[in-house]
């Protein structure tokens, strides 16, 4: 009996060892897929091999290059470009800068009410003077009312008891020289948001919301209503209403130079309306119309003219002067006497900080442009797009990054003339990482799947993964850049850029998304 158990013992011992060892040569071991192969097989596509892409992918603690395709080469960067402009701006001006605006008179005031002298609106480039809600959260948010800080200003005047002024009402936005807009700037982004005016004078972005909503009948003109001061713009609506089901198709024009805007097309009966972004054509000249209109409300006449003051380009030697001259940190612009102005009213912003992330999270053009001039005005010769770019130069010389890797024209990336390598991103994320304002820097970054202008990307990535990007688009350019966080915890920094794709553009971003993924779950 012991002898039959002790067999079957060993028969079933010697089955079972041969059952694994058939399992196991069934199914071995998968090797893993290198970074380099995965990434090889996502850009394997035709579609994806006319264009030209360049990638650099590194750790963040160690710097090794973990995965690198034409990263010395020259790209254009678009948006990626804001980058270099925050950091810039977050080490050498400050994340606690706070801009200064002011209501100045060059007079007195009597007893009576009489402001004897012009009543001056200066403007020292606040970007925030706008209905827009800080800090970010989630998402831009505007209230109700764009012209707030104005409205304010209006009422300290009124406080103090201004009723007359028998000067001119002058919007002053010499704190920065007059240059609206960018090289390389396309003339169809000038009448959009995107492409709105820069000056030191900024109020609601320099931008109108134009309203758009079906008439009351079929062939009756659609409504088309301007927020703020809806007569800044004299419109020719040819809009038309027509009947439910129909497909909307809405034109606008307005030639340079123009207040006047033309809309036609259709907008069917049931649509539930459009709302457009249209940039102004004079900062500052926008500013005194509002503000004379927000002072006459309050029952403050002005008897004077309405003009504006810039500082042309071709004063630059003027204006360079009094740079020097003036005090740092929005002080005063030197056009009133040694004595200095009377200030009437005075408005401070919000941390600088709160606006870079309104600048990276959701790709704010303006306010990019404006924190260039800032640092040419600050930490350079004078508040103009040549002294910021001189200031932003030597900032990346320091920071270990040659002038062979980049060659910039504006601040925002807007410009088609700017160059980056995929190189000089990363190694600006990798040194950004280890200055005291670097986690200020990486949070203004939109975090994937959650804010900003990656709230819908990455949304099956990981949830132990996390990803901050800074995104990047023009017409046949798509870009990437940020750090990230493995599974395991390990970080890494990545540039990934396409240029020249006729490629549809969700199509390329699902691409540079994959890229990224396969970074994050390939690193060990």
């Amino acid at each position: 009996m012991m002898y039959r158990q002790l067999l079957t013992f060993i028969t079933c011992a010697v089955l079972a060892c041969v059952c694994f060892t058939a399992d196991a040569l069934a199914a071995p071991h998968q090797p893993r897929i290198s970074l380099k192969k995965q990434i090889e097989t996502i850009l394997a596509d035709p579609d994806l091999a006319r264009g030209f892409w360049g990638i650099e992918i590194a750790s963040a603690t160690t710097g090794k290059v973990l995965y690198s395709l034409n990263a010395s080469k020259l790209f254009t960067p678009a948006s990626n470009t804001k980058l270099f402009t925050t950091a810039a701006a977050l080490a050498l001006i400050g994340p606690e800068y706070k801009f200064r605006t002011t209501v100045e008179t060059n007079g007195s005031l009597d007893k009576y009410g009489r402001l004897t002298g012009d009543v001056i609106l200066v403007g020292r480039g606040d970007p925030t003077l706008s209905g827009r809600e800080l800090p970010y959260t989630t998402r831009t948010q505007r209230g109700d009312d764009p012209t707030k800080v104005l409205e304010q200003l209006a009422d300290e005047l009124a406080k103090k008891g201004v009723k007359y002024v028998d000067g001119d009402l002058i919007a002053d936005d010499s704190y920065f020289a007059f240059e609206r807009y960018g090289d390389g700037w396309s003339q169809d982004d000038l009448v959009w948001a995107d492409g709105a005016p820069v000056s030191a004078l900024t109020i609601n972005d320099n931008v109108v919301f134009v309203n758009i909503l079906p008439g009351a009948h079929p062939g009756d003109k659609a409504f088309v209503s301007i927020l703020p001061f809806a007569d800044y713009y004299t419109i020719d609506n040819r809009l038309m209403t027509t009947p439910a089901g129909g497909v909307r198709r809405i034109y606008i024009n307005r030639e340079p130079g123009s207040t006047e805007l033309t809309l036609w097309g259709t907008i069917p009966i049931d649509d539930t309306g459009a709302n457009e972004g249209l940039a102004i054509e004079d900062p500052a000249e926008f500013a005194a119309t509002v503000f004379r209109h927000l002072l006459e409300v309050r029952g403050i006449a002005v008897y004077g003219k309405q003009r504006t003051r810039h500082t042309e380009l071709a004063n630059l030697s003027t204006f360079t002067s009094t740079v020097v001259a003036s005090s740092r940190g929005g002080g005063d612009n030197g056009l009133t006497s040694p004595a200095g102005p009377l200030v009437l009213a005075e408005y401070q912003s919000a941390p600088l900080s709160e606006d870079i992330q309104v600048i990276n999270k959701v790709s704010q053009n303006l306010h990019a442009e404006i924190l260039l001039r800032l640092l040419g005005r600050e930490k350079g010769t004078a508040g103009t797009v040549q002294a910021g770019l001189e200031v932003l130069r030597g900032f990346l010389n320091n920071a270990g990054i040659s002038t062979d890797e980049y060659n910039f024209y504006d601040g925002s990336g807007l410009s088609r003339q700017n160059l980056a390598t995929p190189h000089a991103i990363v190694q600006l994320l990798q040194y950004a990482a280890g200055q005291p304002w670097g986690s200020e820097f990486r949070d203004s970054l939109p975090v994937a799947g959650m804010d900003g202008s990656l709230t819908d990307r990455f949304k099956d990535l990981n949830p132990a993964a996390h990803i901050y990007g800074k995104t990047g688009s023009l017409g046949g350019v798509k870009s990437l850049a940020g750090y990230a966080v493995t599974p395991k915890g390990e970080q890494i920094v990545f540039s990934v850029v396409s240029n020249n794709l006729s490629t549809p553009a969700k199509r390329v971003t699902d691409v540079i998304d994959s890229v990224v993924e396969a970074a994050v779950n390939s690193v060990k």
